[in-house]
């Protein structure tokens, strides 16, 4: 979004001089040994991401806790033999209560009486059940009972982060270049995960959860974005979905860091450093050419294309490469007299965001666009941060969560260009949605079952996560592509925002969140069935098109005079 509308190069001179970086792509190959060993090495750090964005679940494991008595020590265990006579009972949580204690002197003659007192009072110092997890930043500042909201506020600020980070990363990588946004986030990426390790109090950690919320934007999506600027038109869908095949590797790396490492500050440590290894990258990673001839910096992209051509064992012939530096100087302002006078016009009439709800038609697929999204976010890391609420252990329903995605992507590979992108979506949606909301019904002796249904869940949300991406991009018109998907990116950003604060329903009724992503998802697959087909048509470039796409009929010269209007105003 930001970088669609901070750009000094119009819309005309970067298609322009992308359609000189496509003119060679026939020669250098769509998907050679250069692109391959390039695209490899941008995956890896998306490893990294997943550790930070799902780490939030042991980091901040919300463990089994109870009152620390009056004449109980630090040190104490979490079991109590005499807990009947100490721990009031709580009916809503069918267990015995977490925040408060009952208000006697504890003495030997009270205990001997074998009569329980009737009041009770809130806790003032907890004691720990750590027979699963060492330690966390729950039990380090006491985020339990009143101040509980504060442990899912950390996994809300770094989903801001990842929002503020899309956005100034995404604009500072179009103005300064793809290589040193990526280093540059890479390196705050390292440094603030250190420094949420050696935090002191919470807001600190919290700061820096948000910091590396927004790197993870900085690391992942540029790199993503350079990996998939120099490939081929044909091969860019199979390399956007392997490359959530990384992602995923990560979320059960997670685990496996989580299960060895018991210490939150030392797991912290440890998903921080490997981090290093990666900025040995300024040597092997060139910036993306595609970026370099939007830019006009011809003579810089013809040589690490030269490069390229010479892995690939392919020539370019030098005719190609001259058409290339004549577009990019072109892109970079030295256009003939009459075609610079279109090009101010061009950018006279500039779309905006503004007119993707100035038509019904434009309008009701682009509200449908942002409410998948938001679902599709907000469902898929809820459901993520979620493991620890659906009973058993918390470490093999994480492990389950996160190999679920492998066939939901290979899904995405085998069928997105057979079905079409619009039974996908809904399909997973739908069956996603309908397969959370049956948890509630099954009883709860059954735990197996309701951790059966949410992994079903996750599994197809996965997909259909995948398949708004491409869906998406497909639907808006090209003179507002990015503006579109920008939007629809803060949308799944708020998605993000809210998922970890409909973790706390859960502990009044564990089913709750469950029955929320359900309900979401089972609406907004309905309503991605308004949405048109888009495999194998030919997809809008201007607002009329984009309005008049999917619509058999319509009266074209009535919407003509619409549109000039619209521009005018």
């Amino acid at each position: 979004m930001a970088s669609s509308t901070g750009s000094q190069i119009s819309v005309d001179e970067r298609k322009r001089a992308e359609m000189a970086y496509d003119d060679i792509l026939p020669y250098l190959g769509e998907f050679g040994r250069y692109q391959k060993r390039i695209y490899l090495l941008l995956c890896l750090p998306a490893i990294l991401c997943a550790l930070h964005k799902l780490a939030g679940v042991f980091l901040q494991a919300n463990i089994k806790h109870r009152c620390q008595l009056p004449y109980e020590y630090d040190n104490a265990t979490y079991n109590l033999p005499e807990i009947n006579m100490t721990i009031p009972w709580d009916s809503k949580a069918n267990s015995w209560s977490s925040c408060t204690r009952l208000d006697a002197n504890f003495t030997p003659e009270y205990f001997n009486s074998s009569i329980t007192a009737n009041k009770s009072v809130k806790c003032e110092k907890w004691i720990y059940d750590t027979s699963v997890y060492k330690s966390s930043a729950v039990t380090e500042f006491n985020l339990v009972c009143d101040d509980a909201h504060f442990r899912v506020m950390a996994d809300s600020l770094f989903m801001v982060g990842a929002l503020l980070g899309s956005i100034i990363f995404g604009d500072m990588s179009d103005r300064f270049g793809r290589r040193p946004i990526f280093f540059l986030s890479l390196v705050l990426q390292v440094v603030f995960g250190l420094l949420a390790a050696a935090a002191t109090e919470y807001y600190t950690f919290m700061l820096c959860r948000l910091v590396i919320g927004s790197t993870t934007s900085g690391v992942f999506l540029v790199a993503y974005v350079i990996a998939m600027e120099m490939v081929g038109p044909t091969k860019r869908l199979y390399a956007g979905v392997v490359c959530q095949f990384f992602f995923t590797t990560g979320y059960i790396l997670t685990a496996a860091f989580a299960y060895f490492i018991k210490d939150w500050r030392i797991l912290q440590v440890a998903l921080s450093a490997p981090g290093i290894v990666f900025l040995c990258y300024w040597w092997f990673v060139p910036e993306s050419a595609r970026w370099l001839i939007t830019k006009g910096r011809g003579v810089e992209a013809k040589e690490i294309l030269l490069k390229a051509a010479k892995e690939n064992k392919v020539t370019i012939p030098e005719d190609i490469l001259d058409n290339l530096l004549t577009k990019t100087g072109m892109a970079n302002g030295d256009l003939p007299s009459e075609q610079g006078a279109r090009e101010k016009k061009t950018r006279a009439r500039k779309a905006t965001l503004f007119h993707l709800f100035h038509y019904p038609n434009l309008r009701k697929r682009t509200l449908v666009i942002l409410f998948s999204w938001f679902v599709n976010s907000g469902t898929y890391y809820g459901l993520s941060w979620n493991t620890s609420n659906l009973g058993g252990n918390d470490y093999i329903n994480f492990l389950l969560a996160g190999a679920v995605e492998y066939p939901g992507y290979a899904f995405l590979l085998l069928t997105l260009n057979r079905w079409g992108r619009k039974a996908v979506l809904c399909g997973c949606m739908i069956v996603g949605g309908v397969a959370l909301l049956l948890t509630s019904v099954v009883p709860s002796d059954m735990n197996w079952l309701i951790i059966t249904l949410a992994m079903i869940g996750k599994m197809v949300i996965t997909s259909s996560y995948g398949t708004v991406y491409v869906f998406s991009a497909e639907q808006f018109p090209t003179v507002v592509r990015n503006i579109g998907i920008g939007a629809a990116s803060t949308s799944a950003r708020i998605g993000g925002i809210l998922a970890p604060y409909t973790l706390l329903l859960g502990d009044q009724w564990r089913p709750l969140p469950l029955l929320i992503y359900g309900a979401l998802a089972l609406c907004g697959g309905l309503l991605s069935l308004l949405l048109p087909e888009t495999l194998n048509k030919k997809l809008p470039d201007t607002i009329e098109e984009g309005e008049m796409f999917g619509i058999k009929h319509k009266d074209d010269d009535a919407l003509d005079g619409n549109m000039d209007d619209v521009f005018k105003n």
